[in-house]
């Protein structure tokens, strides 16, 4: 029965009992999960066969999930296709983008859907209870009774269409004249076929696909479950429809439930409106039946495991540059379910593979078959596999490699890991278990976790989550010979394994050549009135996307109001403690027993062109020795004693529009036991690395490993490297981020490793002259996280970190080059591109309030969602407003340039006629709202409280900005349409993007070959 107690997990204790039936649900047992502070209740729901996973504990931010086993058969990105698809409107919602408005509208603190190679989840989270209630009832009806059977143009839209582009001056079907049709060019348009041109650009997940069809040729993982753009326009309508009635039913879902809830609610919701009602699904499954087909050929895809198999050797070859040639060994591991047995090996493969000091790392390296050696276990699967890859492969090499590290192996089965190593790993991976950091909601991410698991073994629901027993064991085995048998079998008597090389060729080409013939034969083969079908259903299609929701559709969904906004949970107050040896920061957040560290050495000292230097001393640190431990009983120091150090580079932009502050920020954290190792280690690291003597080939490697990073950023993620490219063209602060990270410093350390061996004396002369000279009292601003008692014993332990006054010489030596325009287009291997076109607003005079944020909000998901990625097919796009020093646009895997810079232009006039419902500007509101009001953690508001402090913004700022946003009105937004008219038009754009695509613009770019 309901119970009143407030605490989640006495509430959830009186009400699960196992053994009994609770709202259709069967409860089958409760466990402990104490490495999570939670009770799991495993229950199954009756009458669908529905699976629940229930963690009852304290976080206020909750979390639901529902996810579908969802194995390929092919590579058209069925799946893919459909977590699109089921979120643009449903019965009961039956808006065109539902997805869109609930970000639009509610205080979500995550909100996606992701498809994995053999599973599809759609997980949300809210530290609002009805607003939970809210998202759940719009994503399971999306899943369960989806749109997608009465609209085929949401297929078209999100999956893939044929376009024709007709000639000048034809106007298609209408202009009576086939022959204009037969002189049309015809293209595939799509969101996911643009989401996986851009995602299948990337050299490395080419690699990684081939490996997984040498690996599993028999299952569902050697196929691409996100969608190969050579195979997306086999699927057909129908079977995209059949797929989702096969897969997505009660049956065939886990669905979890996360965080301080009332799961009386919960259940009852779950049973009455989803879980005991038929569905669209079922309805087309039912029909199936009674029009006779066999019950047996509408059963899920099935998820096999595959036999053990050998490739000695597969090539695969690729449109890219040379420096992208790579060589991949796949290594199965095993079962999912022997989660000793995995997490042992991605112990094992980071101890030798880990960092350039790692034993077989360091020898691969060290014979020069290429730039970079990374390993990483792929455990998202039934059979998890362990991938080791050569990056900026020599040519030929790949048999060498599996020689070599054969060998390697061997020699350590021999004579033994080094157990400093192992245990260093053990206990940095624990670090970080403590930490639970994941980057997204908790709850999130501890059901996907569940499912690495719970999918393959309706049992396992919780296996995935006992870590604490296996850590345990494993400390127990580094007193064996544990971890070399596992070496052994794993790497020398593995008969389950691929050898891989990927070969570039036609760098730069793309694949839109033969993309283009294959579409004129296509062409070519239709009829007359299979072209006209081509122009009338795109125009259908654009009909389609055109058409506004109407009140009564708009109605259907729900909202939380203004009103529903809690008060802002006040932020203790930022000291400076002035009693360190150190100015510090003090920051009194709970931690759960970890210390968070951090110094941050200002950059003024450093003249402009020297500031490249400063991010190689910061990437070479802790890759040498010091005077007092070698690098590679550094390397096992560090991971063993902290969970992590980092040497980086942070800007500040100052109040004034030219101001710029650079700082170099060391940032450690540890277990509060080992506090003594936060304050010596670092110190150690910046004062006693032999810089003047710093081994060649160790720079050299890691150089090359920055250039590999950086190349892999621009083809991965170019919207970032854009935004910060046109940003330089207006700000001084951006300037000097592209001197330190961007583009500058890419072709600085291009330069740097062509003549290497010529320039190797002074830049170990250079990295000791600025280490001597950053690395001092005068400048530098500690901060510290923790508890009062780990506050004492840091300082205690630090003192004076080591840090010599200083003779504050030259502290004004950067000056910053003024900002220009340069146009640019940087070429990159793609068959997409990225836009960026952004500027200081204070450049045009503009007060950037909190309005701004909500407007943002509106721009990016009213109106440039439904013209750049609805009707222009681009994967993603936004607006951002960026505190009062930036405002940008940007696009994301585009297909095209101008039509979205058309469309860029345009927003302003958007803005200016902007007359929205009370409810859904409430809405904006409120998504602004909570997007600052949800929960940090507390390394990330650490670091956002000092960057307040260090930019020399007034501490009350954000309550202020989340005031703007609550007062804000639509009259505001409306008079802002003239502004970002003017951003629109005088912002510079940047570009990053395939030759071809570039080569189709009219902008008149300044064309940088990047790559090389």
């Amino acid at each position: 029965m309901p119970t009143t107690s407030t605490d989640p997990r006495a509430a959830a204790a009186a009400l699960l009992v196992p053994g009994t039936t609770c709202h259709g649900f069967a409860v089958e047992r409760c466990e402990t999960v104490p490495e999570l502070d939670s009770d799991a209740y495993v229950l199954r729901h009756t009458v669908s066969g529905a699976r629940l996973l229930y963690l009852a504990c304290d976080d206020e931010n909750k979390a639901f999930a529902i996810g579908f086993k969802t194995p390929p058969a092919d590579s058209t990105g069925v799946f893919h296709i459909l977590e699109h698809s089921v979120l643009c409107g449903s019965a009961k919602f039956p808006v065109k983008e539902p997805f869109v408005d609930l970000i639009k509208s509610s205080m979500q603190t995550f909100l996606n859907a992701m498809t994995y190679p053999d599973k599809t989840i759609y997980p949300v989270a809210t530290t609002n209870e009805q607003d939970l209630y809210n998202l759940m009832d719009v994503y399971l009806d999306a899943v369960f009774n989806p749109a997608i059977y009465t609209k085929p143009t949401i297929f078209e839209q999100e999956g893939w269409h044929y376009e024709l582009d007709l000639p000048e001056g034809a106007e298609g079907e209408g202009d009576g004249n086939p022959a204009s049709l037969r002189e049309g060019t015809l293209r595939y348009n799509g969101v996911v076929f643009n989401e996986m041109k851009g995602a299948l650009s990337d050299p490395m997940s080419v690699l990684d696909d081939a490996v997984n069809a040498a690996l599993y040729p028999d299952t569902a993982y050697a196929h691409e479950s996100g969608g190969d753009p050579r195979a997306i326009p086999a699927l057909t309508y129908e079977q995209f429809l059949d797929t989702h009635a096969r897969h997505y039913n009660p049956s065939n879902s886990y669905i979890t439930l996360y965080g301080d809830l009332d799961v009386d609610r919960a259940l009852v919701f779950l049973d009455e409106r989803y879980l005991s009602q038929p569905s669209a699904a079922s309805r087309r499954m039912d029909a199936a039946i009674a029009a006779g087909e066999d019950p047996s050929t509408l059963a899920p895809n099935p998820l096999g495991v595959q036999t053990p198999v050998t490739c000695e050797y597969k090539r695969v070859e690729m449109a890219t540059t040379p420096e992208n040639a790579l060589v991949g060994l796949g290594l199965v591991l095993g079962s999912a379910l022997d989660r000793k047995r995995t997490i042992a090996a991605d112990i094992l493969f980071e101890a030798l593979l880990g960092s350039n000091e790692a034993p077989v790392k360091k020898a691969i390296l060290a014979a020069g078959l290429g730039g970079n050696v990374v390993s990483y276990t792929a455990a998202e699967s039934l059979q998890p596999y362990e991938l080791i890859m050569l990056q900026n492969a020599q040519p030929g090499v790949a048999r060498e490699l599996r020689r070599m590290f054969q060998n390697a192996c061997r020699d350590l089965c021999e004579h033994g890991v080094p157990r400093e190593r192992l245990e260093a790993i053990i206990s940095s991976n624990e670090y970080d278990l403590r930490q639970r950091d994941y980057g997204i909601a908790d709850g999130v991410a501890i059901a996907c976790d569940a499912l690495s698991t719970w999918l393959y073994d309706d049992d396992a629901a919780t296996l995935a989550l006992k870590y604490g027993p296996v850590y345990k064991e494993l400390r127990s085995e580094l007193d064996g010979t544990y971890f070399e048998d596992l070496l052994r079998e794993l790497v020398l008597e593995n008969d389950h394994m691929a050898l891989v090389e990927l070969v570039p060729v036609n760098a730069g080409a793309g694949s839109e050549g033969a993309e283009a013939a294959e579409l004129a034969a296509k062409r070519d083969a239709m009829t007359d009135s299979e072209l006209a079908n081509v122009v009338e259903r795109t125009a259908a299609l654009r009909a389609a996307q055109e058409a506004e929701d109407t009140p009564e559709d708009k109605a259907t969904l729900p909202r939380l109001r203004v009103s529903d906004i809690g008060e802002a949970c006040p932020e203790p107050p930022l000291v400076v403690d002035t009693t360190a040896p150190i100015p510090c920061l003090r920051h009194d957040i709970p931690t759960n027993r970890l210390a968070y560290a951090m110094q941050y050495f200002d950059l003024s000292c450093v003249a402009f062109e020297d500031l490249p230097y400063v991010t190689l001393l910061c990437r070479l640190l802790k890759q040498l020795p010091t005077s007092e431990h070698s690098a590679e009983e550094l390397d096992n120091l560090l991971a063993g004693k902290l969970g992590f150090l980092s040497f980086t580079t942070e800007v500040m932009t100052q109040p004034d529009v030219d101001g710029v502050r650079p700082y170099l920020l060391v940032s450690g954290g540890a277990l509060s036991e080992k506090i003594d190792a936060l304050a010596s280690l670092p110190r150690e690291v910046w004062s006693s690395t032999l810089l003047l003597d710093a081994d060649a080939d160790r720079v050299r490697d890691v150089l090359t490993q920055i250039r590999i990073g950086l190349e892999q950023g621009f083809i991965n993620n170019g919207h970032s490297a854009a935004l910060g490219r046109a940003m330089s063209y207006s700000s001084p602060s951006a300037v000097v981020r592209e001197q330190l990270s961007g583009v500058d410093f890419y072709l600085f350390l291009r330069d740097l490793l062509d003549h290497f061996d010529e320039r190797l004396d002074d830049l170990r002369a250079k990295l000791t002259e600025l280490a001597d000279r950053i690395f001092v009292a005068d400048g530098c601003m500690a901060s510290f996280t923790g508890s009062d008692e780990d506050f004492d014993a840091y300082w205690d332990a630090a003192g004076n970190l080591g840090l010599g006054a200083g003779d504050g010489a030259g502290r004004d030596a950067l000056v910053v080059p003024a900002p220009r325009d340069r146009h640019e287009a940087f070429v990159i291997p793609s068959d997409i591109c990225f836009v960026a076109r952004a500027c200081d607003p204070r450049r045009l005079g503009l007060d950037v309030t909190g309005a701004w944020a909500v407007a943002a909000n509106a721009l990016s998901y009213d109106y440039l969602w439904n013209e750049i990625r609805v009707k222009g097919g681009a994967y993603g796009c936004g607006f951002r407003a960026a505190g009062e020093r930036q405002a940008a646009f940007y696009t994301y895997r585009d297909p095209a340039i101008d039509p979205s810079i058309e469309r860029v232009e345009r927003a302003g006039a958007w803005l200016g006629s902007f007359e929205p419902d009370e409810a859904a500007f409430e809405g904006f509101i409120v998504s602004c709202v909570s997007g600052m009001d949800a929960p940090v953690k507390p390394y990330a508001l650490t670091k956002r409280r000092n960057t307040t402090y260090l930019a020399g913004l007034d501490p009350h700022a954000r309550e202020e900005r989340r005031a703007q946003m609550l007062a804000a009105t639509p009259g505001e937004l409306r008079s802002l349409g003239t502004d970002v008219t003017r951003i629109a038009a005088e912002s510079p754009t940047c570009v990053f993007g395939g030759r071809d695509v570039i080569a189709k613009s009219n902008a008149n770019f300044n064309v940088v070959d990047l790559l090389g």
